[in-house]
């Protein structure tokens, strides 16, 4: 079996990678040498502006769009992926849609489009990270510290939340015997624009507080974590659900 590649010579995929969390993320592994691929789905200006502050800061970066949720679109971007880097070691899903509302009321075409993203969309990127990645890379996925406190309207998305942290669990012991480690992520409140979406003054306080550092926190402190858990130094955890909260329990 032959050893894992050096930092320097790694490559990750970074879905949402225009997003709040996803862009610090891709600067973050950037900084590690690691060669990043930013997906999109939609706002290309974004993705990149993130490639062109990773070059300024002399890292390789690409930005390629795509769907994650549409088998062809990510057989497509793991295709060139392969054929401009060489392969794949690292995949990071962080691609999510997050929409509230009470269980009562929940427009159902719009937990259907929300599923699509945060459940299928988890599968389609992990089957093809699965296939492809190399020898000691790591595969994480993206939950959510919702799931397991009582938050009124959050019903939807935790559910395909709960999901993400089951298909976590079962790939990670599917991949055995091939060096491959599989986890998720599970930030607490953080402030990136998805989060503070139709929230007042008086509710993001709430949230904060209910943190015991007392703060929300950042996407430079997910992607932190998400480095580590990437990374040589924390292949040995696998299977796991990791809670980046700031200890709200």
């Amino acid at each position: 079996m032959p050893s894992a590649l050096s930092q320097d010579q790694r490559v990750a995929v970074v879905t949402g990678g225009s997003g709040g969390i996803g862009q610090a993320v891709a600067r973050r592994l950037s900084a590690d040498g690691i060669s990043v691929v930013v997906n999109f789905a939609g706002n290309a200006e974004r993705a990149n502006e993130v490639v062109e502050g990773i070059a300024a800061a002399g890292g390789t970066a690409k930005a390629i769009g795509g769907d994650v949720a549409d088998e062809q679109a990510m057989v497509d971007l793991f295709d060139e992926v392969e054929r401009q880097f060489g392969g794949v070691d690292v995949v990071v899903h962080a691609a999510a849609r997050m929409d509230l509302a009470p269980l009562v009321d929940f427009d159902l075409a719009t937990l259907d489009e929300m599923l699509r993203i945060n459940v299928r969309g988890t599968f389609v990127v992990d089957q093809q990270a699965a296939r492809r990645i190399r020898v000691g890379g790591s595969i994480l996925n993206f939950s959510s510290s919702v799931l397991g406190r009582i938050l009124p309207n959050y019903c939807g998305y935790a559910a395909s939340k709960g999901a993400v942290e089951a298909m976590t669990f079962i790939l990670a012991s599917e991949l055995r015997g091939r060096d491959i480690n599989v986890n998720a992520i599970a930030p607490g409140p953080t402030a990136t624009p998805m989060f503070l979406e139709g929230k007042d003054e008086e509710t993001i306080a709430r949230f904060a507080h209910a943190v015991p550092l007392d703060r929300l926190g950042t996407p430079a402190d997910i992607a932190e974590a998400v480095a580590f858990l990437t990374s040589p130094a924390g292949h040995w955890i696998n299977g796991q659900t990791i809670r980046a909260n700031g200890g709200m329990n």
